[in-house]
């Protein structure tokens, strides 16, 4: 029996994924069919609480002040399920938690929200797990999450199998001063979920070249942030998602995240670029797009995306921390 602690709250980052992660290998564990990195997002977090309560008869979640059921119910189930085997224990919990950014939007929404679930729920039920342990467990929920639990600048290693496929920290939030300034195109839920779009990937005849080139991509992005290279860490992260949306429009049926607003964020970024500002856009499962660029250039960017048309407002980021108990 574990040192049973009853509750515990955490909070975690969204993250955006500079090398992206689409298409898994074995659904079930969600190990991924490449490797991915992505940079911890501060300040756009999820908060949950963990209580596992005696008198209950069945888990109950709650997010964003609303009850949850059906599928987003049993994928937190899950999760407490293999927390409890893992403890030896049987009691039910009650999960409270809030996004401070839209939901189900391409803002990595489900990443922030199942790191703050495995963090708080192993600490509620007493094990001391490490940071890895946590990892694997936030990936079962939602393959993202993992990348959410370590700090900073994160790599998601693929493995080779459920034991070593988590996420580690390949530079600290210090490393690099860069922001994302992600310009809002849309705030209603996406109609095609990100666990369904993957499971359309390999439908594309795309996607077996996207992952092939994978590796190379992974290594010029990973030195583009060692070495704090912005040029060649904006012409990576722009293929990156370039690739994932093409496999996306010719997946069976297509998936179309763009939206017309979409389009002219990208190609104003492109052109700013031209002119010599430090941009770069990244565009995750939905129509919004992350434009990341030096911390001190936040303002001025923030600004120039207020005025392209289509876009409602901007939130910004700096480089995050890794998920921690509150």
């Amino acid at each position: 029996m574990s040192d049973y602690i009853g509750t515990a709250t955490a909070c975690a980052n969204s993250n955006i994924a500079f090398c992206k992660y689409w298409g898994n290998r074995d659904a079930t564990l969600r190990l991924p069919v490449n490797g991915s990195i992505s940079m911890n997002l501060e300040g756009l977090f999820t908060r949950t609480t963990v209580r596992f309560q005696p008198s209950l008869a069945l888990d109950e979640v709650v997010i964003n002040g609303r009850e949850t059921t059906g599928k987003g119910l049993e994928r937190v189930v899950r999760i407490l399920d293999i927390v409890r085997q893992a403890a030896g224990m049987d009691v039910r919990a009650e999960v409270i938690s809030e996004n401070n950014f839209p939901t189900g939007a391409g803002i990595a929404s489900s990443a922030a929200a199942f790191a703050a679930l495995a963090l708080a729920a192993t600490r509620a039920a007493g094990l001391a797990w490490d940071e890895a342990q946590i990892s694997r467990l936030a990936r079962l929920g939602s393959g993202s999450a993992a990348r959410s639990v370590p700090g900073g600048f994160v790599e998601w290693q693929m493995g080779t199998g459920d034991e070593d496929s988590f996420a580690v920290s390949i530079a600290p939030p210090d490393h690099w001063a860069l922001a994302d300034c992600i310009a809002i195109v849309s705030e209603g839920h996406k109609a095609t979920g990100s666990t369904e779009g993957h499971a359309l990937a390999p439908t594309s005849p795309l996607q077996s070249a996207r992952v092939a080139d994978a590796p190379r991509r992974l290594e010029i992005c990973r030195r583009a942030i060692l070495e704090r290279d912005f040029f060649a860490l904006a012409s990576i992260i722009e293929l990156d998602s370039d690739m994932m949306h093409a496999v996306m429009m010719t997946s069976q049926p297509p998936l179309f995240y763009w939206q017309p607003a979409t389009l002219a964020v990208m190609q104003a970024v492109r052109r700013w670029r031209e002119d010599g500002l430090q941009v770069a856009y990244t565009v995750d499962a939905g129509p919004n797009v992350h434009v990341i660029c030096p911390q001190r250039e936040m303002g001025e960017v923030a600004h120039l995306l207020q005025q392209v048309s289509g876009v409602k407002r901007v939130l910004c980021a700096t480089v995050g921390g890794p998920a921690r108990l509150v």
